[in-house]
């Protein structure tokens, strides 16, 4: 979900809060020091270098800073300048030139933004700034020269979290809240004047995580990227109340044991992550970090039934499987049709992805890259498993979503299904997946199960998407397909039931930079008898020699 795809707040309490006499309100005593606090997390000197020349860079791409604070067009880029997560970068630098800017950046933000904006005092994006603001606190205000800034600081900060208070019944109903409730809970810790705030925002953080939090360490959302974003927030949160010496509450502590296992077995053979969702593969040394910070051993699951994923792994073979429903309303405004999809890699080249997301920067890409053909699954008649309304959300969807799993002798076998084309065509998507033992062949079945005629005249296409560093030619008179990885065994691709194609495709796996790849497609009929099947098979040359 866009920012322009946040619910909006309703029109009665949007009027209250522009009016200048709600500003009125929001005055208050100006907080004294702010009390030092700790936080794992380090920022990028590079990044900060460039904000010191006069830019801020957000998904690789360079944002010009040509004032005290741009005047930016609401969207993405502007939620994201006004979360103020690159304060991070300057506090990295830790210079007086860097400390200069920041507070140079903030008076602007103050001065432009210090009443209530439907983006800027958004509550997830405001929890956000608050959080950043306050864990910077001791390099914002360590120069005995910016005293009159740093009040300022304190001031906006205190007017900001006595909105966030009042407006808690707004909460989203999705990963944003723990954004919102984030801030709050720093600045209970950090605020002088804010205190109160510190036992209701862990009130709700308990109920949020009880909510959003699945018991296998998966989030609502099912975004491997997101699950990595809230573990960092939860692991910061841990940082900052044992530096405030606040008790962490064991539902915290249990929320990232459950997490840390999960985030390792969503980690393709490259570090980083499987791309389901609207993730992004996300750097690996901050994925590493994460892990590190989480002080939690516990291994990589291979079964997480609640959060809907099965890892099969075999020599130097991974393969990562989607085996889990949409997420439910609420929390599906960036969700992708791309049930029972998987991604495979071997050693530490990727071989079969998904097309990922491109981020802020393309939303028509980003839109077209939620559809099941970007995804490594069949599809029916060219049409989703999960409908995509035009306001981001999801619409038909399968209700039912079945996965059984089987070990035997180090082979792994998956028997999936789903019923996301039942309601429009009569069909059932079944897959089975099947790993042995040594790695070097995966196999799987594509069955459409349906009543006798059903589904007369349909199309499906089962697409496999390439990584861009694979190479693929279509070889013996198009029955089979050569992949090429830039290290390793070559791998071949066979497949009965359907016609072999090789396509252009794109991956969006780093929003920074979109490739262009080659997708496998097999296609063909539905077949009038009730039952369509496809045999397919990935092996690698060397296997069995």
């Amino acid at each position: 979900m866009t920012a322009t795809q946040v619910p909006a707040v309703p029109a009665l309490r949007r009027f209250l809060y522009a009016s200048p006499l709600y500003g009125l309100t929001l005055r208050g005593p100006v907080p004294g020091d702010l009390r030092p606090t700790e936080t794992p997390w380090t920022g990028s000197t590079a990044i900060g270098a460039r904000i010191l020349q006069g830019a801020y860079a957000i998904d690789g791409r360079e944002i010009p800073l040509d004032s005290a604070w741009p005047r930016m067009a609401d969207g993405d880029d502007a939620a994201l300048a006004h979360g103020f997560c690159w304060l991070a970068d300057l506090r990295a630098i830790g210079s007086p030139n860097a400390r200069a800017r920041a507070l140079s950046l903030i008076a602007g933000w103050i001065e432009r933004h210090d009443s209530w904006d439907p983006l800027a005092w958004r509550l997830d994006i405001l929890g956000e700034r608050l959080s950043n603001w306050l864990v910077s606190g001791s390099f914002l205000t360590g120069g005995e020269d910016q005293a009159a800034a740093a009040g300022r600081l304190r001031r906006s900060a205190a007017r900001q979290a006595r909105h966030l208070r009042r407006c808690l019944r707004d909460l989203p109903a999705n990963h944003r809240a723990f954004r919102a409730l984030e801030g709050l809970i720093v600045a209970g810790v950090c605020l002088p004047g804010a205190e109160a705030g510190l036992a209701e925002g862990l009130k709700l953080l308990e109920r949020e995580i009880r909510r959003q939090v699945l018991p296998d360490g998966g989030i609502l959302e099912r975004s491997p990227s997101l699950l990595l974003e809230l573990l960092r927030r939860f692991i910061g949160l841990r940082a900052v109340l044992l530096a405030g010496q606040q008790e962490v509450p064991p539902w915290l502590q249990n929320a990232i044991d459950r997490m840390v296992p999960l985030l390792r077995a969503l980690r393709l053979g490259d570090g980083r992550l499987a791309l389901f969702n609207g993730g992004t593969e996300s750097v690996s040394g901050v994925i590493d970090a994460t892990l590190a910070q989480a002080h939690v051993r516990a291994k990589a699951l291979d079964s997480a039934p609640h959060a809907g994923f099965q890892r099969l792994t075999a020599g130097k073979t991974l393969v990562i499987a989607d085996t889990g429903a949409p997420p439910p309303a609420g929390a599906d405004g960036a969700a992708h049709a791309g049930t029972l999809a998987f991604e495979m890699s071997v050693g530490r080249e990727r071989l079969v992805v998904n097309c990922g997301n491109p981020g802020p920067a393309n939303p028509p890409l980003a839109q077209a890259l939620r559809a099941t053909a970007a995804h490594s699954t069949l599809a029916v008649d060219d049409t989703n498993s999960s409908e995509i309304l035009a306001d981001g959300r999801l619409g038909r969807r399968p209700a039912a979503v079945q996965a059984e799993r089987h070990e035997e002798d180090g082979k792994t076998w998956l028997s999936l299904s789903h019923d996301g084309y039942l309601r429009p065509f009569g069909l059932v998507h079944r897959r089975t997946l099947y790993l042995g033992a040594e790695g070097g062949d995966l196999r799987g079945e594509e069955l459409l199960d349906s009543e006798r005629g059903a589904g007369r005249g349909r199309t499906f296409a089962l697409r496999f998407h390439l990584a861009p560093r694979v190479t693929a030619s279509v070889v013996q008179d198009g029955s089979s397909v050569l992949l090429r990885p830039p290290t390793g065994a070559g791998w071949r691709f066979t497949a009965d039931g359907g016609r072999i194609a090789l396509e252009d495709s794109v991956y969006a796996g780093d929003p920074s930079q979109i490739r262009r790849c080659e997708q496998i497609v097999v296609s063909g009929f539905v077949d009038l008898s009730g039952r369509t099947k496809v045999r397919w098979a990935l092996r690698r040359e060397d296997a069995g020699r």
